[in-house]
């Protein structure tokens, strides 16, 4: 399955069109709905809570956007949907919610954060769930993760939507609980055809990487992560297909 044109043309907003200062916490509800609204592709990220569902959340623990404590994976679905998310008016979404809510109005990339620790192969249960959640879903969608493991295993789940993988040079800095040699291998990018990913989407600080050069030599659609202005739109798109943005307003191509 091959990337929709979507993904390619419409800017795509980091977390959803998140603004705590407008009561858009990042992967809201409200930002979601803010992002429809105003025609861009949406990014989402999915953790798994305690009993195998798929949670629109970022991190791993509540802390930083909520007024709770303790990692996601160790709360029922049905509590997690109760926490209010810090600067906004509505609850930590499902992705069956945020499903609801797009509705295929505009294209929308589902990142599936790591569950094995160490982007290794311990992966299964959240892939099951998005592949789940997303079966009978019409509309622009792909799917991708830094593990590529978790994407081999979700494509094997859901033939029919595209998947990519999330990319950067894997420091030692950003990637502490990963194996030096696993982080070594990953910054070659080298899983594109294990993982049967049709795009990459990649740290704009690396995107002049010679591993990035040589996949878009070969016409593998690059994306990237996560722009802040239009001035590093402007030089992004130099090498990047598509951006995604935070923190401004990207231009919509007419």
């Amino acid at each position: 399955m091959t990337l929709p044109a979507a993904f390619l043309t419409t800017p795509i907003a980091h977390r959803a069109l998140h603004d705590l200062q407008a009561g858009r916490p990042e992967n809201s509800v409200e930002a979601v709905r803010a992002a429809v609204d105003a025609g861009y592709g949406i990014e989402i990220d999915l953790q798994l809570s305690q009993d195998g569902e798929a949670i629109v959340f970022h991190d791993y623990d509540l802390a930083r956007l909520t007024g709770e404590r303790g990692p996601v994976q160790m709360r029922k679905a049905a509590d997690l949907v109760q926490i209010p998310l810090t600067g906004g008016s509505h609850p930590i979404p499902t992705l069956d919610l945020i499903l609801q809510e797009v509705a295929g109005r505009v294209p929308l990339l589902i990142e599936i954060k790591d569950q094995d620790g160490a982007l290794g192969p311990a992966v299964g249960r959240l892939e099951q769930a998005t592949a789940a959640a997303l079966k009978g879903y019409r509309g622009d969608v792909a799917v991708m993760s830094f593990n590529p493991n978790s994407v081999r295993v979700f494509g094997g789940l859901a033939p029919d939507v595209p998947v990519g993988l999330t990319t950067c040079d894997f420091n030692a800095t950003d990637w502490p609980l990963v194996p030096k040699a696993r982080r070594d291998r990953l910054a070659t990018l080298p899983d594109i055809k294990a993982s049967r990913a049709k795009f990459i989407s990649h740290d704009r600080n690396d995107l002049h990487s010679p591993h990035v050069a040589r996949l878009k030599d070969k016409g593998l659609p690059v994306l990237c992560w996560t722009i802040r202005s239009a001035r590093e739109e402007a030089e992004a798109r130099r090498i990047a297909d598509n951006v995604t943005f935070e923190g401004y307003d990207a231009v919509i191509p007419a």
